[in-house]
């Protein structure tokens, strides 16, 4: 009888190989979805008209570089390692072979281009710089712009895409702009962050990580391109090489690759998938119940905000009705938790829950952006809107005004910086 429950745990065990390990519970989200923070900027059809009452006198934005290639080669060099490897062994699947082709077209198209923004995300920021011109004509006519940048290339084209976008709408606008590392405490504070990298290191932090990765992260997707005679234990991570399927896959749409991606992955593996890297996101880059270092990090970037806009208010001619800043996702993922703005804050390390309220793909896609409109109201009153992506959105949880005075949302932004 020993030797026979020996025998089917043994057993047991050797089943929950070949069993794909996913959430508690599956999201059921689109493919386009699933692509995340890589999901191209969405269509936007209609902004919001402001009322007669109000004037237009600023407009505080953040916003994060448009499409791109591929940031690094390495994923794209692990997958092709794998897949060639199995095809020597003469194990691949035709699945395999399909991922093969679709590897070598993502790293020939990218090729001494990895990380530059592409055509796709040159348009979304003339798009957005169109619209905003649309929008506040009043502000960008014989306006005055101040745009800062990240270092990084593709922050710096995404900045002067859309100023050159708007001086070709009117050719008297005055911009300034800057680039370069004396904007890394605004643009990327969470860069040789101590703090973070402390956090990053504790145990519980690491513990966290591993056990999504085990739970979320489908075991069935290389299976079903390696072959089941690969030899899977000489492969040193196989739950980050599954990832780095992933990152090649949701690559494609902001690189105009076409895709099916259903010819590579089912719904429910890619679903998985993402919800894997969205919640190592949530964690790296926001608050959460481990931490709220991530979100605090940007208290500097959220304080700018503030300044700049009592600056102008109170009439100071150096600050610039227009303040452009462009960054990353890791500017705008931080900042949105600190202020703590519906769908972009949650106090919670449970997969689940992360996977249903916290969407990196609604909060920051490709070109995503967050601005505060500061408009004169009748009396004098200064009222403010806050858009996220173009959207407006309830800057205070519970609060269903979108333009709110000055003072009151001020305050409630002090108190979220502090």
């Amino acid at each position: 009888m020993k030797r026979f429950i020996t025998a089917i745990s043994s057993l047991a065990a050797l089943m929950l190989l070949f069993i794909p390990h996913t959430a508690a519970q599956t999201t059921d989200y689109t493919f386009r979805e699933c692509l995340g923070s890589s999901m191209p900027y969405p269509d936007v059809s209609s902004t919001t008209q402001t009322p007669d009452s109000l004037r237009p006198i600023m407009i505080n934005h953040v916003g994060r570089h448009g499409a791109r290639y591929m940031s690094s080669g390495k994923a794209a060099d692990n997958v092709r390692k794998a897949l060639k490897n199995a095809v020597r062994l003469r194990t691949i699947t035709p699945r395999g072979r399909r991922m093969l082709r679709l590897t070598e077209q993502i790293i020939e198209r990218t090729a001494g281009r990895w990380g530059v923004l592409d055509t796709l995300g040159k348009a979304e920021q003339m798009g957005i710089g169109m619209r905003m011109y649309s929008d506040f004509p009043s502000l960008m006519r014989n306006g005055r712009i101040n745009a800062i940048s990240s270092y990084v290339p593709r922050c710096i084209m995404s900045m002067y895409e859309m100023t050159h976008q708007i001086a070709r709408l009117d050719d008297k606008v005055e911009i300034h702009t800057s680039s370069g590392r004396q904007n890394n405490p605004l643009l990327r504070f969470f860069s040789d962050n101590r703090e973070l990298e402390e956090l990053f290191a504790t145990d519980n932090f690491r513990l966290a990580l591993n056990e999504a990765s085990d739970s979320m992260v489908p075991r069935t997707v290389l299976r079903k391109m390696l072959g089941s005679g690969y030899p899977y234990n000489e492969i040193h991570d196989q739950a980050a090489l599954t990832m780095d399927i992933y990152s090649c896959l949701a690559a494609t749409a902001a690189m105009e690759l076409r895709c099916d991606i259903s010819q590579y992955v089912t719904r429910e593996e890619f679903n998985a998938m993402w919800s894997f890297k969205n919640y190592s996101q949530h964690l790296v880059h926001s608050a959460s119940a481990i931490s709220a270092a991530p979100a605090k990090a940007a208290r500097a970037l959220l304080d700018d905000i503030i300044t700049t806009t009592d600056r102008l208010i109170e009439g100071d001619s150096t600050v610039a009705p227009v303040q452009l800043r462009f960054g990353h996702a890791e500017t705008l993922m931080p900042l949105l938790a600190l202020m703590r703005i519906p769908g972009c804050y949650l106090d919670s390390d449970n997969p689940d829950e992360v996977s249903r309220q916290w969407l990196d793909f609604r909060i920051v896609p490709m070109a995503a952006n967050f601005r505060i409109i500061v408009f004169r109201g009748p009396k004098d009153v200064i009222y403010i809107r806050a858009d996220l992506n173009e959207q407006p959105i309830n800057l205070i949880e519970d609060d269903p005004r979108i333009y709110l005075p000055w003072d009151e949302a001020k305050a409630y932004l002090l108190l979220r910086s502090m």
